[in-house]
């Protein structure tokens, strides 16, 4: 099968081929034919050394797709099924399922991230977390696929099944964005974007985007921002909207240490700086003891959108069915499997929202 395969851990190259193997389900796994993956920065991520992943590996974690073999005791799940790649998929036993935190489960994704379903000439490849949506075909728990109904578009459910879950759940889960708040979110790409409209779901009254690219901040302003401002001009738009005491809500969806603290400094006291964006081990904040108590802020960090994928996914495309949520808008690009590499390269770029491989 056709697959993109990432060699070598620091290199920022990705190889296409088409004579990748892949297993056959065992018991509790299906295989999946994906259909639309998208390129998501979580992969560059992990070519960098941002995020641990070891290689050689199929990278691709946002993908949606069609059943087509089920493993022995898969239970619910059929040959034909159209299914959302859930990248953290809840066991639905452990403490953290039990206490309704299923998105902070890793009792199966870090089985399933060790694991190689696939190769190459004998040689065995990991799937970036345990799935590896830039390839035709995989396979994983059943646990990691939610059924979709079949008039959702392929290319909606993979955008639900990273970004929009990821940012949608940061504001809506994690922060609670009470209506008639005002808000500011750091980076207007795809996951931005998706923390813009959560907090416009959630009824905040003024939502501003800070980025560094023009384009970009117009693109916000088309998801329901009521503003966007470059760094430089965030401090005006604050006097303006705040009258200086900050905003109630920061979300910090970038993954740098200087946004980190951007989005704190932002926050007025008493209000929740969330941090969404993925960040280095040695991407540090420094907090000092007297302005944690004296300011009273909470500082929040937001992990798949505190998301319970077995619901969230449902919930997400009922929004979109009403309108509620433009997620058409958000596919700046469509590509062939080929031009993958090509496509996480031009994530460095930061100028598109989300790219889509179809098959």
């Amino acid at each position: 099968m056709r697959a993109a395969v990432w060699y070598e851990a620091g290199s920022e190259v990705i190889e296409y081929h088409d004579d990748v193997e892949v297993d056959n389900p065992g018991p509790g796994e299906v295989k999946v034919k994906i259909h639309a993956a998208g390129v998501c920065h979580s992969d560059l991520s992990a070519m960098n050394g941002t995020l641990p992943q070891p290689a050689p590996a199929i990278l691709g974690h946002e993908g949606a797709g069609e059943v087509i073999a089920v493993g022995e005791g898969a239970a619910d799940i059929a040959v034909g099924d159209h299914v959302i790649i859930a990248w953290t998929p809840p066991c639905g036993q452990c403490k953290a399922c039990l206490r309704g935190e299923a998105n902070l489960c890793v009792n199966i994704m870090f089985n399933i991230a060790g694991s190689t379903h696939f190769s190459r000439g004998g040689t065995p490849l990991f799937g970036f977390v345990g799935t590896g949506t830039f390839a035709e075909e995989l396979v994983v728990p059943r646990q990691a696929v939610v059924k979709m109904a079949e008039d959702v578009p392929y290319e909606i459910g993979a955008l639900i099944g990273c970004g929009v879950t990821t940012g949608v759940g940061a504001a809506l889960n994690t922060a609670k964005v009470k209506p008639g708040s005002n808000v500011v979110v750091f980076g207007a790409g795809g996951v931005g974007v998706a923390a813009i409209q959560g907090a416009r779901i959630a009824g905040a009254a003024e939502i501003v985007a800070v980025d560094t690219i023009d384009s970009k901040l117009e693109d916000a302003k088309r998801f329901g921002a009521t503003r966007g401002v470059k760094p430089e001009q965030l401090d005006d738009a604050s006097g303006e909207i705040t009258g200086g005491e900050g905003f109630d809500y920061a979300f910090e969806c970038v993954g740098v240490a200087a946004t980190f603290r951007a989005a704190w400094d932002a926050t007025r006291r008493g209000g929740t700086t969330v941090i969404v964006g993925a960040g280095r081990q040695d991407a540090v904040l420094e907090l000092n003891g007297f302005e944690l108590f004296f300011s009273e802020k909470k500082l929040l960090g937001s992990y798949y959108g505190s998301a319970d994928v077995r619901t969230e996914f449902h919930r997400l495309i009922r929004l979109w069915r009403a309108g509620r949520i433009d997620l058409e808008g958000m596919i700046s690009a469509r590509m062939p499997l080929e031009e993958v590499g090509a496509g996480i390269t031009a994530l460095q770029s930061g100028e598109i929202i989300r790219q889509i491989v179809t098959f």
